[in-house]
C-alpha cells in the first residue's frame, strides 16, 4: 500500500502513459526523425557525388576535345609541310602535278600507316562545285597566275593613266571610283585619280585613318581599307571560304549571307584578284638560263652557240643587232626599251658592247662572231621570245648583206615539242623572278581582258577553250600539257602576231600557290581548316600567310576527308 501512498492520499495506480488529470501530457516518442535527416544528408553527397562527376567528365571531354583539337592543328600543319616538300621536288614543273592529286593530297594519314589516325587533305580554293558532289571537289593547289597581280598594275603599258584605270574593269562589280581609289592606293604620290581618293579623304572619313602605305599591297585583305571596298566586294556569296555554292549561298535572303539565288556562287573579288603571283626565271633543273637581252654581244654569242649551236647564236645576235626584216607586230625596237619583263635599254647595249670592244683589246678593234660584227650596239630588245619565230633578219654578215631565216619555225608541231626546249632555257632579263604574268590555261575571261593588247574575242576563245573543273582528274592532265605558253597557238586559237603581242605577259603557270588544308583528328569528329599560301618563286619555298577557317566549318563533306 506505501506504493499507492503519497501526501496521505491512496492513489490509484494509472495504466502506463496514461494522462493524469492536472499533470502535461508527456512528448510523443519521434521514432522516424533519424531516418528523414539520413536520407537528407544521403541525398545532399549524392547530388555533390554526381555534380563532382559530372564536373570530371566536363573536364575529361573538354580536355579529348583539346587534345583532338590540338591533334587536327597538328594534321593541318603537316598537310601545309607536305605541299612545300612537294614544291622541293626535283620533278620539272610540266611534270609535276600540283592540280589534282588525290594520291596525294586527300585524307592522308600523317604517321603514313595508321588508316585511323589523323589526317589530312589539300583542297583547291576554286573548286567550283556545287553542294556535296565529290567530282567536283579538286584535291591540290591553286595556281595564284590566274589572277590579277594587283602590285604589277603600275608597271602595265598604257598610253595614258586614265587607261589604267581599265585593265581593272572588267572586274565584276568593278566601278571608275573603286579602280581609281585602288589605284591610288598603289602609287606613292597623293595626287588624286580622277575618281580617286587620297590621303586627304581618307582623314575626313566619319572615322578618319591615315593611310599605311604608299606602295604594294601587303595581302588582299588590305584592299578593306580602301575607300568604297566592302566585304560583299572582296568575297561575294562565299560566306565560309569554301568556294563551293553551299545551300545557304543560293536561297536570297532566308540565310546569311545575303544572295541572289541565281545557282551560280559569287566568289568576289577574292576570284580574280591577288598580290602575290610570281615565278622562278631559272630552268626547270634550277641552272640558269640565258638572257637573250644580255648587253655583251659576245658572251651572248657564245653562251648561245655552246646550247644551240651556230645558225641560232647568229639568227639571235642578229636580230639584236639590226632587229627584224621590215619590223613586226609586237617587238620592242630601237632605243624604246621594253616594259613589264623584258628590261634593257639601247644605253645598256651601247655600254655592253664597248665593254665587248675592250676586252677584245681595243675600242677599235672589229669582234666577229658567225660572220657578225659584234663591236656595233644592239638596236631591238627582244620582249618575248615569240618575237623570234618564224622571224626574217637581214643581216650582213662576213660584209655581204644576207637574210637570215628563224631557227624557230613558224610550225606549232615544232612549238609543241622542241620549242618547250627553247623557252626552258632562254629568258628576256635577268631578274631572278618573274612577277604578276597570267596564266591563260587558269585565268578567268575578266582576268584575261587585263593582259596588254588581248582582244575581247581572243580571250573569249581562251577562256572557252578552258578546262571544266567539274572533272578535276580529266582536267590535270590537260593542265600539265598546257604548261606551255604557246598553247592557244598550238590550238588555233591565236596567231602568231596575237602571241608576239600578248607574249611578254603571260606564262605557262606560276610558283606562287594558295590551298586550304583540312586537318581532321583521329575520331573524325574535330576539324581545323587553314587557309595559306605558299611561295615557291626563290631559292626556298616559304609559307607566306596563313588564315585560320576553322569557325567556318570544314568546307567540303566530311567522307571526303576520312577516305578515299
Amino acid at each position: 500500500m506505501e506504493r499507492f501512498r503519497s501526501n496521505g492520499m491512496i492513489r490509484k495506480p494509472q495504466r502506463l502513459g496514461a494522462v493524469v488529470p492536472g499533470e502535461a501530457a508527456a512528448a510523443p516518442a519521434r521514432r522516424g526523425s533519424v531516418l528523414i535527416a539520413v536520407l537528407v544528408v544521403v541525398a545532399g553527397l549524392s547530388l555533390a557525388t554526381y555534380a563532382f562527376t559530372y564536373l570530371l567528365l566536363a573536364e575529361a571531354t573538354g580536355a579529348q576535345a583539346f587534345a583532338e583539337a590540338a591533334e587536327a592543328r597538328q594534321a593541318a600543319e603537316s598537310g601545309i609541310a607536305t605541299v612545300v616538300a612537294a614544291l622541293y621536288e626535283d620533278t620539272p614543273p610540266e611534270e609535276r602535278n600540283l592540280y589534282h592529286d588525290p594520291a596525294r593530297f586527300q585524307s592522308i594519314p600523317v604517321d603514313g600507316l595508321t588508316e585511323t589516325g589523323p589526317r589530312f587533305s589539300v583542297v583547291a580554293t576554286d573548286q567550283g562545285g556545287e553542294g556535296d558532289a565529290p567530282a567536283a571537289v579538286r584535291f591540290g593547289l591553286t595556281d595564284l597566275s590566274g589572277r590579277l597581280n594587283l602590285n604589277t598594275l603600275l608597271q602595265l603599258p598604257v598610253e595614258s593613266e586614265e587607261m589604267r584605270r581599265e585593265y581593272l574593269m572588267y572586274i565584276p562589280n568593278m566601278t571608275p571610283e573603286l579602280a581609281d581609289a585602288i589605284l591610288d592606293w598603289l602609287d606613292e604620290d597623293d595626287q588624286v585619280r580622277e575618281f580617286g581618293a587620297e590621303r586627304d579623304d581618307y582623314l575626313a572619313l566619319p572615322t578618319p585613318y591615315e593611310r599605311t602605305t604608299n606602295g604594294g599591297l601587303k595581302s588582299l585583305d588590305e584592299l578593306l581599307l580602301v575607300m568604297g571596298v566592302t566585304p560583299e566586294l572582296l568575297y561575294g556569296e562565299d560566306a565560309n571560304r569554301n568556294g563551293r555554292l553551299d545551300p545557304n549561298e543560293d536561297d536570297g535572303d532566308q540565310r546569311p549571307p545575303v544572295d541572289n539565288a541565281d545557282g551560280v556562287l559569287d566568289r568576289g573579288w577574292a576570284a580574280y584578284l591577288t598580290v602575290s603571283s610570281a615565278e622562278r626565271n631559272v630552268r626547270s633543273d634550277g641552272t640558269e638560263r640565258i638572257n637573250v637581252n644580255h648587253t655583251v654581244m659576245t658572251e651572248l654569242y657564245d653562251a648561245l652557240e655552246a646550247e644551240f649551236g651556230e645558225d641560232v647564236a647568229r639568227f639571235v645576235v642578229a636580230y639584236r643587232l639590226y632587229g627584224p626584216a621590215g619590223g613586226q607586230d609586237g617587238t620592242a625596237t630601237v632605243g624604246s626599251g621594253s616594259t613589264g619583263t623584258a628590261g634593257g635599254s639601247r644605253a645598256a647595249a651601247q655600254l655592253g658592247s664597248a665593254l665587248g670592244q675592250a676586252l677584245a683589246g681595243g675600242g677599235n678593234a672589229r669582234i666577229t662572231r658567225g660572220g657578225l660584227d659584234l663591236s656595233r650596239p644592239a638596236s631591238t630588245q627582244i620582249r618575248s621570245l615569240f618575237d623570234l619565230v618564224g622571224a626574217t633578219v637581214e643581216a650582213e654578215v662576213d660584209g655581204v648583206q644576207t637574210e637570215l631565216q628563224s631557227p624557230f619555225p613558224d610550225d606549232p608541231n615544232y612549238l609543241q615539242g622542241d620549242f618547250l626546249t627553247v623557252l626552258d632555257a632562254l629568258t628576256t632579263t635577268d631578274q631572278s623572278r618573274l612577277v604578276g604574268r597570267i596564266n591563260p590555261a587558269t585565268a578567268p575571261y575578266e582576268v584575261l581582258m587585263s593582259i596588254p593588247n588581248m582582244t575581247e574575242d581572243l580571250a573569249g576563245a581562251i577562256a572557252a577553250a578552258q578546262v571544266d573543273p567539274a572533272d578535276p582528274t580529266a582536267a590535270a592532265d590537260r593542265q600539265l600539257a598546257r604548261r606551255n605558253p604557246a598553247w592557244p597557238y598550238i590550238e588555233g586559237l591565236a596567231t602568231l602576231e596575237q602571241m608576239r603581242a600578248i607574249g611578254p605577259y603571260i606564262t605557262g603557270g606560276g610558283d606562287v600557290f594558295e590551298g586550304q588544308v583540312i586537318g581532321v583528328s583521329g575520331s573524325g569528329r574535330i576539324v581545323c581548316r587553314l587557309l595559306f599560301t605558299v611561295d615557291a618563286s626563290e631559292s626556298a619555298p616559304r609559307i607566306l600567310d596563313r588564315l585560320d577557317l576553322t569557325p567556318l566549318g570544314p568546307g567540303i563533306p566530311l567522307t571526303l576527308l576520312q577516305t578515299r
